[in-house]
C-alpha cells in the first residue's frame, strides 16, 4: 500500500511540473513586472500615452456627414473658379458615386493658398484644376459605409471637429510640429543641419527625465536617415520624412537614442511582454491611408494596433490617439484660424481611444498636434518645447477622469454590429485548466488511497474455527 501511495504521488508530482513547463513555454512570464522600472508619476490615469500619424485626409473628407460634428454646410457647392462663377461649380459628393477617378489630390502649400484664397475657402477646385487635376476630387467625400470603423470608434469614444493641421504646408513640417512643437525654416546664412540638430522634441524632454518612449515605424530600415535617403528609392525614402529623428544627428549616432526608434513589430512585443513605454509615437508604411490607397486598408491597421491595446494589461492605464499629416487637398470648410506664419492648416480627422474617453463625445476644441505635446507635458511635469506648444489647448478636455475606466471591449468594424469583448488572456487559460488537471489527479489519488485504505487484505481474513 505505501508502495502505491508514493506511485500515485509520483504521477501528481510529475503532471505538476509538465503543467508549470507548459505554462512557461506557452505564456511569457512577465518577470520585469515584479521589478518595474521606477519611473516619475504622471499627473493623471494615463501612463502610457500612443500617438500613431497617418496620411492626407481633411476631416470633412472622413467625417464632413457625421451626425453631430460640425460637418459639411447644407447646400454647399464649390466654383470651378472663384473669380468666375458663372462656370458652375461642384456639389459635395460621396466617393465612387460618380465619373471622378480616385488620384493624389496635390497637397502643396501653394494649392492650399488657392483654396484658402484669403479665408473665403472657395478655390479648393480651381487649385487642382491649375494642377492639371480634375478638380471635381477636392469636393469627394466617404461616410460610415466605407469607414464604418472609424465612425463605430467615434460612435463610442472621442471625435474631434476642430483639430486642425500644425501648418499649412506638407508632410516634414507637419510631422516636425508633431515630435517637436515647431518647424525648422533655414535662409541663405543658417544651415539646414545644424537648425535640426539644434531643435529639441519631446523625446529629448523625455529622455532627460528618465520617461521611456519608443518611436514605432511599420517596416522600420534603420539605414535610411538623411544621410543615406538619396540612395533609396523615393517610396521607401519617404521613412526620413515621416520620422523627422532620423535627420537630427544625435538620434543617430547616440546608441542610446537610436535604440528607441524601432520596428512596428515592438509594440506587439511590448504589449505582449510587459515593456510598454510612457510615450510611444507610430508611422505606417504601407496602409498609411494616403491617396489613392484604399482607406479600408488603413482602417484595418489602426483597428490592429488599437485591439492588441485592448486585449492587453496596459488597457486601463493607457490613451490611443491618431490624426492625419495634412489635409491632401480635399475639401474642407472651417477657415483655420492664423496663429502665426505657419498655421494653422486646414482640419484634419483626429480620434481619441481610452478607458478615460468620453463615450461618444465631439470635442470642440480648438487643437492641433501640439495639443497632444501640451497633455504629454502636463501630465509628465516637462517643460514646453516653443511657443506653439506653450500656449495650445491640451487635448485634457477628451477624457472624464471622475469616472472609473471603462471595461476593456472591442469595437466592431462594419456600422450595426455588436462589439465583443477581448480574448481571455493565454495565462488565464493555461491557469484554469492546468489548476481542472491537478484538481482532477488529487481526486483520483485520494479515491485510490480511501479504496485501498478499506479494502480486507489477507492478514484481515478470518481463521475457520478447528
Amino acid at each position: 500500500m505505501k508502495f502505491q501511495a508514493m506511485r500515485m504521488f509520483s504521477m501528481l508530482r510529475l503532471l505538476v511540473v509538465c503543467f508549470l513547463l507548459l505554462l512557461g513555454n506557452g505564456v511569457h512570464l512577465q518577470a520585469q513586472d515584479d521589478e518595474p522600472t521606477a519611473e516619475p508619476p504622471t499627473n493623471t490615469p494615463i501612463k502610457h500615452f500612443l500617438f500613431l500619424m497617418q496620411e492626407n485626409h481633411s476631416f470633412d473628407n472622413y467625417f464632413g456627414t457625421y451626425p453631430g460634428a460640425n460637418g459639411i454646410p447644407e447646400g454647399t457647392c464649390m466654383p470651378y473658379d472663384p473669380n468666375d462663377e458663372s462656370l458652375g461649380c461642384v456639389e459635395p459628393f460621396r466617393l465612387g458615386e460618380n465619373d471622378v477617378e480616385m488620384d493624389d489630390p496635390d497637397h502643396s502649400e501653394e494649392t492650399h493658398a488657392v483654396q484658402y484664397n484669403d479665408g473665403l475657402m472657395n478655390g479648393f477646385v480651381y487649385a487642382l484644376e491649375r494642377r492639371s487635376q480634375d478638380g471635381r476630387l477636392a469636393m469627394g467625400y466617404y461616410d460610415g459605409e466605407t469607414l464604418s470603423y472609424y465612425w463605430n470608434i467615434a460612435d463610442e469614444y472621442v471625435l474631434f471637429d476642430n483639430f486642425f493641421s500644425s501648418v499649412h504646408g506638407g508632410s516634414f513640417d507637419n510631422h516636425m510640429y508633431w515630435v517637436a512643437g515647431q518647424t525648422v525654416v533655414a535662409n541663405a546664412n543658417e544651415d539646414m543641419q545644424v537648425l535640426l540638430n539644434n531643435t529639441p522634441t519631446i523625446f529629448d524632454r523625455l529622455e532627460e527625465q528618465g520617461i521611456s518612449w519608443k518611436f514605432y515605424v511599420q517596416n522600420y530600415e534603420p539605414g535610411l536617415t538623411y544621410r543615406t535617403a538619396s540612395l533609396y528609392p523615393m517610396n521607401r525614402a519617404s521613412q526620413v520624412i515621416w520620422v523627422p529623428l532620423l535627420n537630427m544627428d544625435r538620434f543617430l549616432d547616440d546608441p542610446v537614442l537610436n535604440s528607441r526608434i524601432v520596428n512596428l513589430d515592438e509594440y506587439y512585443d511590448d504589449l505582449a511582454n510587459g515593456t510598454l513605454p510612457s510615450v510611444a509615437f507610430l508611422v505606417p508604411s504601407g496602409p498609411s491611408e494616403h491617396p489613392p490607397s484604399n482607406v479600408v486598408s488603413g482602417a484595418r491597421f489602426v483597428r490592429s494596433l488599437l485591439q492588441r491595446l485592448i486585449q492587453s494589461d496596459y488597457w486601463e492605464s493607457s490613451a490611443f490617439l491618431w490624426s492625419y499629416d495634412d489635409w491632401g487637398g480635399w475639401y474642407d470648410h472651417v477657415p483655420p484660424p492664423r496663429v502665426d506664419e505657419f498655421g494653422y492648416g486646414f482640419r484634419v480627422p483626429a480620434l481619441l481611444v481610452s478607458s478615460y474617453a468620453r463615450q461618444g463625445h465631439i470635442d470642440s476644441t480648438l487643437t492641433d498636434y501640439t495639443s497632444a505635446l501640451k497633455f504629454i507635458q502636463d501630465n509628465w511635469n516637462l517643460e514646453p518645447l516653443a511657443d506653439r506648444d506653450a500656449q495650445a489647448n491640451s487635448i485634457v478636455s477628451a477624457f472624464d477622469f471622475t469616472q472609473p475606466p471603462r471595461e476593456a471591449a472591442f469595437v466592431p468594424f462594419e456600422r450595426g454590429e455588436v462589439e465583443t469583448a477581448p480574448s481571455p488572456r493565454r495565462d488565464v487559460i493555461f491557469i484554469f485548466y492546468g489548476m481542472a488537471i491537478i484538481a482532477t489527479v488529487v481526486v483520483i489519488v485520494l479515491a485510490q488511497l480511501r479504496s485501498r485504505k478499506t479494502q480486507p487484505t489477507a492478514t484481515d481474513t478470518p481463521r475457520e474455527e478447528a
